[in-house]
């Protein structure tokens, strides 16, 4: 099989050892890794003593922890890793998974014809541990790395469990080459949409839904009184949120204090999540290294914001809802353009995690032009970049990003068939920002021609007496809210700024129209028509209805 095979390992571990070696076959560099000795036995052992303590410790009040659970699902996943030819599958399933989004990740070839049980011939990679890199990437590739994870554990749900420095390696091209895919685990769609939810949660200190979520994660038994849970639990999250908020949440803290509170409360740490836990550990221990500053959340952000702003699922469109209006009916503007903003850096990694191709953003914009059904973005973009010039000193919109090129990524999106969920919500929202200004402004009209108080007569079906209906439109505090979010959040659209002045966002809004008038001004007139209707019904005819019989004295109508 091996013309070559080096007589003394280039690497050892506890269950085998990597040679280098030469195919007979076609003359390939290949990694060899042989499995010790006896390792099976030994470890069936090993585990079997450890799994009888397990039993023993169920009996024990002050462990509320499955020891036993935790023990079988890493036992299972250990016996896997002893397995060569099922490391060999989980590595050519890994590499599928990530292959059109993580060009930059690089994941050894496996020669299936050359693998045993014992024995496995994979491509051999040059390289160095990402964690010993000098280089000036290295932080480039760290992000790439925290996509992909990232990746694993909220989208395909196939997660590597074993990224130890030894397993994540910088190639001389300035890629990253993820190893040993012998420890993984699969997470199912219902924890991965439990994690989102929790951050949004988050994010709102919502302790009261945190605590559900954490149901949902499984760290706590369906059918438990969650009232004794719910202090210790805001303490933690109260305490991991000073200094910044939830993005700068230390996510191995959190993890120790939550760990804490198993031994004091009916909560547990779920068997996925020990595998889960340990993963991550060492890749943030691994971006500490190089960055003192890396905060995880911080970073998962803009991925969390590309699956919430693109993902048509029913659970990620009402965590949407809820990280933009928390409780109540008036969304938050600031909060929103934050998940745009950590989309932008999220698109900016992205290409990056692509290898920066070439030409690469001008073809997505020709194919989200196609499918718009003739939008030519690249000409939108020329008419905003000629029109709207950002104001002097104004910030940059996403970190390190240039404001004109940011502006254009927001707009992009939104533009694009991958924004059409966000479409959906802006058009909702400019129809009750458009109710909420045209009937602001006419009853300051009316106010200031001294009709404010006039009322008109109107008779209903069925009524003997006509009813006094007042002329000038109602207009609450939330639809006054409802219009600053709004044009605040075109605004940042257009030129990458918060300020709300409504007077420059519809001059803003000159250049688009041409543009996109065929498309989104139907649809905008159609919303806006039947939310006025729904509106002039439910005041005429409803309970709220402020209106006095003509005849004083005269009863009104049962």
């Amino acid at each position: 099989i091996y013309s070559e095979l080096g007589p003394a390992p280039v690497a050892a571990a506890s269950l085998g050892q990597v040679y280098k070696g030469k195919l007979k076959s076609n003359g390939d560099i290949v990694a060899v890794k042989v499995q010790r000795p006896a390792v099976l036995e030994t470890v069936s052992i090993d585990l079997y003593i450890l799994r009888r303590v397990g039993v023993a410790l169920r009996s024990v009040p002050q462990i509320n922890t499955d020891v036993v659970g935790l023990l079988d699902e890493w036992a299972e996943r250990f016996f896997e890793e002893l397995d060569y030819v099922k490391e060999g599958d989980n590595a050519t399933k890994f590499a599928a998974s990530i292959k059109d989004d993580l060009p930059q990740v690089v994941v050894p070839r496996t020669y299936s014809e050359y693998t045993r049980r014992k024995v496995i011939t994979s491509q051999w990679l040059d390289g160095e541990k990402l964690s010993q890199s000098t280089a000036d990437d290295v932080g480039d590739l760290v992000n790439i790395g925290v996509i992909c994870y990232l990746k694993q554990l909220l989208d395909t749900g196939f997660f590597h469990a074993d990224p130890h420095p030894g397993n994540l390696i910088r190639t001389p091209d300035g890629r990253l080459a993820i190893l040993d895919f012998g420890l993984m685990t699969n997470i199912d769609d219902n924890i991965k949409f439990g994690m989102i939810e929790a951050i949004a949660h988050l994010i709102h200190r919502d302790y009261d839904a945190i605590v559900e979520d954490f149901v949902t994660l499984d760290f706590i038994p369906e059918g438990v009184d969650l009232k004794p849970i719910l202090p210790p639990l805001a303490r933690v999250f109260d305490q991991a949120l000073e200094g910044g908020g939830a993005k700068n949440i230390n996510f191995q803290e959190v993890a120790a204090d939550l760990a804490q509170i198993t031994f004091d409360y009916p909560f547990r740490i779920p068997p996925y999540f020990a595998l889960i836990i340990r993963a991550i550990g060492v890749l943030e221990g691994i971006a500490l290294v190089g960055n003192p500053e890396f905060a995880l959340v911080d970073e998962a952000y803009p991925y969390i914001s590309k699956r919430l702003l693109t993902d048509d699922s029913p659970r990620l469109r009402e965590s949407l809802r809820y990280m933009v209006y928390g409780k109540g009916q008036v969304f938050d503007a600031d909060r929103l353009i934050d998940v745009l903003e950590a989309f932008e850096t999220f698109s900016v990694a992205s290409r990056t995690s692509r290898g920066n191709m070439e030409g690469e953003a001008a073809a997505a914009a020709t194919t989200a032009a196609a499918a718009l059904g003739g939008f030519d973005l690249n000409q939108i973009f020329a008419q905003i970049q000629a029109g709207l010039t950002p104001p002097a000193g104004a910030a940059s919109t996403a970190r390190g990003g240039d404001q004109d090129a940011q502006t254009r990524e927001a707009l992009q999106f939104v533009l694009s068939p991958q924004g059409s969920i966000f479409r959906e919500f802006l058009l909702d929202e400019a129809v009750k920002g458009i109710d909420a200004l045209s009937r602001d402004n006419a009853a300051r009209v009316l106010q200031q021609v001294g009709l404010g108080d006039a009322t008109v007569p109107l008779l209903l079906p069925g009524a003997l007496l006509p009813r006094s209906v007042r002329l000038s439109p109602r207009v609450t505090d939330d639809d006054r809210a409802t219009v600053e979010s709004v044009t605040k959040l075109l605004n940042f659209l257009l030129r990458g700024s918060r300020t709300a002045d409504p007077s420059k966002v519809v001059r803003e809004l000159g250049p688009l129209l041409p543009a996109v008038a065929t498309e989104v001004l139907p649809e905008l007139i159609s919303r806006l028509n039947s939310r006025v209707a729904a509106r002039t019904i439910r005041e005429v005819f409803g309970d709220q209805l402020t209106s006095t019989p003509l005849a004083a004295g005269a009863a009104s109508p049962r």
